[in-house]
């Protein structure tokens, strides 16, 4: 798979997996509360507001003219949840139908840089591992 088809496929389904966890957190946002750390104001509006962001920022990665703006603030958003991660597994909260053992934190945890990179990618803000520019060629609105 060349590059550039690559960082199409990881587009798509980075969009997937950003819109489907936004309307998700949106669904069932009091269900979610308790994983904001207790410094955070207002949780249920903290988990409505992020999930609002992940449709946003998802379905911005499809429009060209947004891509990159999209992919900066979805690699920024990774950034800023990343605390609600480590309250959820290291203060042992409970959520239902949540795991709750170190065989689903620690790869959470792990994966998170992966996910900035993710966004940053398929945003077109970075070319890396590749050592060129990549540019699809044709019409770019949800290429």
């Amino acid at each position: 798979m060349s590059p550039v088809v690559l960082r199409v496929v990881l587009r798509w389904l980075l969009c997937a997996v950003y819109v489907g966890f936004g309307f998700v957190h949106l669904k069932i946002a009091p269900w979610l509360a308790p994983l904001v750390p207790a410094w955070v104001p207002d949780p249920l509006a903290m988990i409505k507001f992020t999930g609002l962001c992940e449709i946003i920022g998802g379905l911005g990665l499809l429009v060209a003219p947004v891509r990159p703006l999209a992919g900066a603030m979805l690699a920024i958003y990774a950034v800023c949840v990343y605390p609600a991660n480590l309250h959820h597994a290291f203060d042992h909260v409970q959520v239902k139908g949540m795991p709750s053992s170190w065989w689903y934190h620690a790869p959470r945890l792990a994966f998170q840089p992966v996910f900035i990179w993710w966004a940053l990618f398929a945003g077109e803000v970075i070319d890396w591992p590749f050592p060129r520019r990549l540019r699809a060629t044709g019409p770019r609105i949800l290429a």
